[in-house]
């Protein structure tokens, strides 16, 4: 199978510094971007430079959206990276999850703000006003992804379009949300009108019209959200009606497909975008290259797998993590009889290890143990669907429950679609906690549900209640509003004292 290779090694005069302990990084040098971009194919390899750094995006949703949901009860014995995660510590800003992804998304926002810069200075070198055109696209979509990853987890961020030498960056203050959404959308816009809607050959899996319509969408939902009394992703603009229309393109395009085989969606001999029409857009992984290092195989498949597991089915090569988190009893309990989705997503057979037996739960949706890399567990062959058609579809159900244009028999008609899937009988007059309720099914082990509680408007609710029943180890903290977001990272504060202000809270 072909794909394109964005998480390739590349020239090192693109690389930058891959330490996140301060402010003070640019993409490249003034010197090395004047001597590096002279023909197509160095266009091309800043561009896959900056789809590379969506290589960890999927780990990072497994550590801060599912861990800090309802959806893991994530207790260890012995304290680990993501407990503080899980237990709305107040001490968060040195955690290395907190960290990678405020450092990793600016380490992508700065690549595409100086390929941005390099086509516009030196453009003529790449040859064709079409790919020009297109590579600029892509670089401002990649550029509303990392900035809508951020404020999701951040609030209020640094606003910066363009390259900027250290010193500037060093002077650049956190802007407000608004000021974020605006450069976001109008990124997604142009985008929009300037991607194309399929590509063919080796450029299979680069980012499309429709992955823009549909990131543009799920920005004016996050948007819509109640604001919680914080400065975070929600604002409560009520723009159901402006994701609505995106969301509906997508449908009516024809380019993907429900498919009625919910394991398929995530069959790793269903990987081409070309052939798994459920996938909008990839993040893409292939497992096995020569002298590779582990760059372009995965890792996410056993970011909440157990290394215990492996161990137990005699794979000696340490895949999994360093301790079982454990699938919440909320959310194994909450499978209805029959649900086809629960036994697939979810591992509860329970598990002998050095005479150690384990009954927890946990996630597998991503594992498949026929297919163990052979060399290193950074290394599985499956990509990631970052955004999905069924989500495409339960998006707008939940848009029109919002108000915007559609009928109760449509949101009904497309929440029974995917739980006719799943094997469960129809239902009528779905509520938006109902759609909420399948959503956390639907998508367990795909990144979303922090995210779908912060829309949902009932975040605190859901979580406190959970914590009640849930926490019997009385270790998590009671949840309130500005544990919505995370803290700014401390080598962040630390760079340059007084620029940034913590979030509260923290």
């Amino acid at each position: 199978m072909k794909k394109i290779f964005f998480l390739s090694t590349i020239s090192a005069v693109l690389m930058m510094s891959a330490c996140n302990k301060d402010l003070n990084q640019i993409p490249i040098s003034t010197s090395t971007t004047a001597t590096f971009y002279k023909s197509p194919s160095d266009f091309l390899q800043a561009s896959n430079a900056i789809y590379a750094d969506l290589h960890n995006y999927p780990v990072r949703l497994a550590n801060m959206s599912e861990i800090r949901s309802d959806n893991i009860y994530g207790v260890s014995v012995t304290v680990r990276d993501w407990d503080p995660v899980n237990d709305f510590s107040p001490s968060l800003a040195a955690n290395a999850y907190v960290t990678e992804a405020w450092g990793t998304d600016f380490n992508g926002i700065f690549r595409a703000n100086t390929l941005l810069d390099q086509i516009t200075k030196n453009g003529s070198y790449i040859g064709s006003a079409s790919l020009a055109t297109r590579l600029q696209a892509e670089a401002k979509f990649l550029r509303a992804f990392y900035y809508f990853d951020l404020v999701k987890y951040f609030g209020k961020l640094p606003v910066i379009d363009h390259p900027v030498t250290a010193p500037e960056a060093s002077a650049i203050g956190r802007s407000a949300v608004a000021d974020v959404y605006k450069l976001i959308i109008a990124d997604l816009q142009a985008a929009m009108a300037n991607l194309p809607a399929t590509y063919t050959g080796v450029d299979v899996g680069r980012a499309t019209k429709y992955a823009a319509e549909a990131l543009l969408a799920q920005v004016y939902m996050a948007k819509s959200a109640p604001n919680y009394g914080i400065e975070g992703p929600g604002t409560g603009s009520n723009e159901w009606n402006l994701a609505l229309p995106l969301l509906q393109d997508i449908i009516s395009s024809g380019q993907f497909v429900f498919d009625p085989n919910y394991s398929n969606v995530f069959s790793y001999t269903n990987q081409s975008p070309t052939t798994n029409k459920e996938a909008i857009f990839d993040v893409m992984y292939t497992s096995g290259i020569s002298g590779s290092s582990d760059l372009y195989g995965a890792s996410f498949p056993w970011a909440l797998a157990p290394n215990t597991y492996f161990l137990s089915i005699k794979d000696t090569k340490s895949n999994g993590s360093l301790e079982i988190i454990p699938v919440s009893n909320d959310l194994a309990n909450s499978y209805e009889t029959g649900d086809t989705r629960k036994a697939f997503s979810l591992y509860t057979a329970g598990y002998t290890n050095a005479g150690t037996t384990e009954i927890r739960p946990f996630f597998k949706k991503w594992l498949d143990i026929t297919k163990i890399p052979a060399a290193s567990r950074f290394d599985w062959g499956i990509n990631f669907i970052a955004i999905r058609y069924t989500d495409i579809l339960m998006l707008k159900a939940e848009c029109i429950l919002h108000g915007a244009p559609g009928s109760q028999g449509d949101a009904d008609a497309i929440v029974n679609q995917v739980r006719t899937r799943a094997g469960l009988p129809s239902v009528t007059g779905v509520t938006l906690a109902q759609l909420f309720d399948e959503r956390r099914r639907e998508f367990a082990d795909e990144g979303s549900r922090w995210f779908d509680l912060q829309r949902s408007g009932n975040l605190l609710t859901i979580m406190n209640a959970w914590i009640a029943k849930e926490d019997a180890q009385k270790a998590i903290k009671p949840v309130v509003a500005n544990y919505v977001i995370y803290p700014v990272p401390q080598t962040q504060l630390d760079a340059v004292p007084g620029l940034y202000t913590q979030n509260p809270g923290y």
